[in-house]
């Protein structure tokens, strides 16, 4: 046999074992998809992220939990910043003109305002 000859055989073999791997392949994900709708596969795919960004998120604070604290704290006082600042005096609740209101009462407006 020529080696021309030779080549060809081997290209073909080849190819047709990359065929039958490909066809293979493409009977694998028909089967799949029978199993597992494309939505369900989304989900599943969604909570097992889910999960991983968790683990992540908890080894993190794990190793940092200085940090965690730090943030807990100033989430705590952002929330509760207005009472802090009237018992030193500042905020809003220390303003002389906001017990009285600042004029703005929906009662007193006339009633073409409101489409009336």
């Amino acid at each position: 046999m020529s080696d021309r000859k030779t080549r060809m055989l081997e290209d073909k073999y080849l190819r047709d074992s990359a065929r039958a791997l490909l066809e293979a392949d493409i009977q694998h994900l028909k089967t799949d998809f029978a199993q597992k709708s494309i939505g369900t596969r989304i989900i599943d795919r969604a909570k097992e992220g889910a999960i991983d960004l968790y683990e992540e998120a908890i080894d993190v604070a794990e190793d940092n939990k200085g940090a965690l604290a730090a943030l807990v704290a100033a989430i705590v006082v952002w929330f509760a910043r207005n009472p802090i600042l009237s018992i030193f005096g500042f905020g809003p609740e220390a303003e002389e003109g906001d017990e009285e209101g600042d004029g703005w009462d929906l009662r007193d407006e006339p009633a073409e305002h409101f489409g009336r």
